[in-house]
């Protein structure tokens, strides 16, 4: 019997939950005064969801709504009420809409963050959806990034362009790019090199990619995702800012929450850049990584949600 989405995101986020629940054990039951208020906003704070997301629930109990007793669940139901405010905003699943085809998605993050994997992941749910996918293996700088991506194209059986070890990525999209337009293509999904210790040399290299795009699609790239790996927690949101300036960053996909208590870092990423977050995974399946409802995910970080449902 195969595992529902909505168990596949109990369980990986059930560390962060746990986490949560844990920072917020004993301060319900008590009223809401401002020493208690404090308390919840520090727990908040230690649950990686960020201050801005802390700040605005200590403001929502603090209105004196809830000036009677109350319990940890009901403080735990307001947490999941300002966090699904929030992620609202950024749960969007990735359209497919370019025309003329393909629509072009440069995958950009630091080496480590399941960045091969998550390209895998995300054109085995485009093939879900009937559209036709090519890859194209734009890391060049790592001889190990286009042999995997290479193998995952023969797994899941899409076309790739590759090139050798230390090629122009520029000339492998270029590639890429005509080839998808001859058979028709709806999505290039583009590999790129994730060094940020040189960022002069990665921008340089990226800008070149968007010049060559240029020439063949003025439109292109329609999308640039930086992939981040939860389990890093704050850090995930350096990534963000540096990748932003470097990169243009235009979406989010969040791998590896089910490796972490700190999958909080989704809440103060979305809080903090409000960029869209397309996708986030939740185990090494090929079909757990997946565009996510706000009120599911939420009701799960804050303890709300614990079990299947019926």
């Amino acid at each position: 019997m195969s595992t529902s989405w909505h168990d596949k995101l109990l369980g990986g986020f059930r560390r962060t939950s746990d986490r949560l629940v844990g920072n917020l054990a004993g301060l319900g039951g008590a009223r809401l005064e401002e020493h208690t208020l404090d308390e919840v906003e520090e727990a908040l704070i230690g649950s990686d969801l960020g201050p801005e997301t802390a700040g605005r629930v200590r403001a929502r109990l603090a209105e004196g709504t809830f000036e009677r007793n109350m319990e940890e669940l009901g403080i735990r139901l307001v947490v999941a009420e300002e966090v699904e405010k929030v992620l609202a905003q950024v749960a969007k699943p990735l359209g497919i809409d370019a025309f003329p085809r393909p629509q072009v998605v440069l995958v950009i993050g630091v080496n480590g963050s399941g960045k091969t994997t998550t390209i895998a992941k995300l054109a085995h749910l485009f093939l879900e959806q009937d559209y036709q996918v090519m890859l194209a293996a734009g890391d060049t700088f790592r001889a190990a990034a286009i042999g995997q991506l290479r193998t995952w194209a023969e797994r899941i059986g899409v076309p790739i362009v590759t090139g050798p070890e230390g090629g122009d990525a520029a000339g492998i999209v270029w590639d890429a790019v005509k080839k998808a337009t001859e058979i028709g293509t709806d999505v290039l999904i583009v590999d790129t090199a994730g060094r940020l210790q040189n960022k002069r040399e990665l921008m340089d290299e990226l800008a070149k990619i968007r010049r060559v795009l240029g020439r063949l699609n003025p439109a292109a790239p329609h999308d640039v995702l930086l992939v981040l790996d939860a389990t890093t927690g704050q850090n995930a949101l350096n990534q963000i800012e540096v990748f932003k300036e470097v990169a243009g960053v235009t979406g989010l996909v969040m791998t590896k929450l089910d490796g972490t208590a700190r999958g909080g870092v989704l809440v103060a990423a979305a809080e903090r850049y409000g960029l869209p977050i397309h996708a986030i995974g939740v185990g090494e399946q090929m079909d757990d990584l997946r565009p996510f409802d706000a009120r599911e995910v939420s009701r799960i970080i804050a303890g709300v949600d614990t079990g299947p449902r019926k």
